[in-house]
């Protein structure tokens, strides 16, 4: 039997070593000792504040977080508005040529009427016998025959997308033309204001101009248009 059998060496002893993490001075400084030790997440979380939320240097987050909100809340209102609000200006005087319902020229400059929205001139609507009628060009006409020559005074209050002052037009006796419209029937209320709500309510109710029968609003025509430039609805 050799002498060694049965007889078992001690074990050998280790001395442990812990190494000590370094104390972090700064939530950066912690995430970098994270990293470098393959922590992960967890060194992320280190860098948060003492409830594991937001970044300790919150100010700052929250400030650039508000300013996205403001350009994103800025560009929707110019798009969904189309228009540019102008600083108060002196009212544009003068004859008016009429170019469709809505829409007028005086003195070379494009006037588009505010918060209403009239059939285009090329638009058919239908009657309460269901039979079509060029209520776009009626709309043109029922314009031009209440200004019948005389001045027209516009208020500018903004400038659409096409370059088109955007005003409230009145003639001599003070007579606001936006309005009378939406009132006969010609012209339904845009916006969202609302201005013209109720000159639309009284012309529903009379059934007067396009609301004798049915029609296609101004704006859905013009989409239709462009998506099918060869079709007519009537």
């Amino acid at each position: 039997m050799s002498p060694w059998r049965g007889h078992r060496p001690a074990p050998r002893q280790f001395r442990v070593i812990h190494r000590r993490r370094p104390v972090s001075k700064s939530p950066e400084d912690g995430l970098s000792w994270a990293y470098a030790r393959g922590l992960g997440m967890a060194g992320f979380r280190h860098s948060l504040g003492a409830r594991g939320g937001w970044p300790s240097r919150r100010p700052g987050f929250l400030l650039v977080v508000a300013l996205a909100l403001l350009t994103a809340f800025y560009a929707l209102s110019r798009t969904r508005g189309e228009r540019a609000p102008l600083e108060r200006q002196s009212p544009l005087v003068g004859q008016a040529w009429i170019v469709d319902g809505d829409s007028i020229r005086m003195g070379g400059r494009s006037i588009r009427l505010d918060g209403i929205d009239a059939p285009e001139w090329d638009q058919s609507c239908l009657d309460g016998e269901g039979k079509a009628w060029r209520c776009g060009r009626a709309a043109s006409r029922a314009l031009r025959e209440r200004i019948h020559g005389q001045t027209v005074s516009c208020q500018p209050r903004a400038t659409d997308r096409y370059g088109r002052t955007i005003a409230v037009c009145t003639l001599a006796d003070g007579s606001d033309l936006n309005a009378w419209m939406v009132r006969q029937g010609f012209a339904v209320a845009s916006g969202f204001g609302g201005t013209y709500a109720a000159e639309q309510a009284e012309a529903k109710a009379a059934r007067r101009g396009i609301w004798e029968g049915t029609f296609i609003s101004p704006a859905n025509w013009r989409r239709q248009k462009s998506e099918h430039p060869h079709h007519r609805p009537w």
